[in-house]
């Protein structure tokens, strides 16, 4: 009997560790997720600020030159806007599905990695 109550203490004892050192590695795996998103998170960021400057500046050097060739600036502003809206439609429309399904696949491949 004596013999039978040391295994089961034994048993509890390992169940124990178990649990903490599986907890602590639940903890790591956190950890390690979450620096990997901040690291990467913000040479991204830095990355697209630069981009939409780019963009924001590309836009207006364009729209002005077309308002010059259409004679009025507020022209070449219209053009700018007309070519980004029917871009957006096109997205909307005959994109969208295949658009979030590669977003969807890069998140999860992301979280399982």
């Amino acid at each position: 009997m004596e013999n039978n109550a040391k295994l089961i203490e034994s048993l509890l004892e390992s169940a124990a560790e178990y649990g903490k050192t599986s907890i602590e590695l639940m903890k790591l795996k956190t950890l390690d997720k979450s620096s990997d998103f901040v690291s990467s998170f913000i040479p991204h960021s830095v990355t697209g600020i630069l981009l939409a400057a780019f963009v924001l500046f590309f836009n207006l050097g364009l729209a002005f030159w077309l308002g010059e060739i259409f004679g009025k600036i507020f022209l070449g502003f219209f053009v700018v806007a007309a070519f980004y809206g029917m871009a957006a439609l096109i997205l909307h429309f005959f994109m969208h599905k295949w658009l979030k399904g590669k977003v969807n696949d890069f998140i999860i491949k992301q979280v399982l990695k």
